[in-house]
């Protein structure tokens, strides 16, 4: 048990997500429905992008320049929040 939790403290160090479970609960049999919030949550995870991602190798250079702008994206977004709540 101390082994992976020390694992996983070096891998969050290391700037790697570790994987968690996501849980969608099927309410009166509606499949359609529980697949809609299971696609939206993957979504909102991230996890098709990553993969996306690692479907191709990607240049040192375009990893860079493609972290860069999400950067300037998060600023972008923090920026006009802080906006709104003066």
């Amino acid at each position: 048990m101390m082994k992976n939790n020390r694992l996983q403290q070096q891998m969050e160090r290391k700037g790697r997500r570790s994987l968690k479970a996501i849980q969608v609960k099927v309410l009166d049999n509606d499949l359609e429905k529980a697949m809609r919030i299971l696609k939206k949550k993957i979504q909102n995870d991230g996890l098709f992008k990553r993969l996306k991602l690692k479907k191709s190798y990607e240049k040192p250079s375009e990893h860079r320049r493609r972290k860069q702008r999400e950067a300037l994206r998060r600023q972008r977004i923090s920026a006009a929040r802080n906006k709104y709540r003066r």
